[in-house]
């Protein structure tokens, strides 16, 4: 019975142990890039104009970040419209030591585009009724 009891023990322990090992990443994945690049960075438009700020980073079911939140318009986020911009749309560049996110789009384009709001209740941004 004795060794039963330890045989399960060492049979549990190898599972926890190995169930472990396949949960934590002992380095981080190359080219990966943290969401810290994007989130509450600015966009500018080519001629360096801020055109908003990341409000929030889209990322579908398999992990793959789909699209940027970006608000734009207002004054101290009054009056700000969030709009959604397809992630491959961004182009980014170090600047300063710092990340440089632009748009091959105008703030005046943005304002006129699509609004979202974020519904709490689902959890994910819904289009603003007008």
């Amino acid at each position: 019975m004795k060794k039963v009891v330890v045989g399960c023990a060492l049979a549990v322990g190898l599972a926890a142990s190995a169930h472990a090992a396949t949960t934590v990443m002992s380095a981080a994945p190359s080219e990966s890039w943290t969401v810290t690049n994007y989130y509450k960075q600015s966009v500018y438009d080519p001629k360096e104009n801020k055109i908003g700020d990341v409000d929030d980073v889209l990322v579908d079911k398999a992990g793959k970040v789909t699209g940027l939140v970006v608000g734009v318009g207002g004054f101290l986020g009054v009056g700000e419209k969030d709009v959604i911009i397809p992630f491959t749309a961004v182009k980014t560049a170090k600047k300063n030591d710092k990340w440089w996110l632009t748009l091959d789009e105008t703030k005046d384009n943005l304002k006129s585009a699509p609004g979202f709001k974020y519904d709490k209740a689902s959890t994910t941004w819904v289009p603003e009724k007008k």
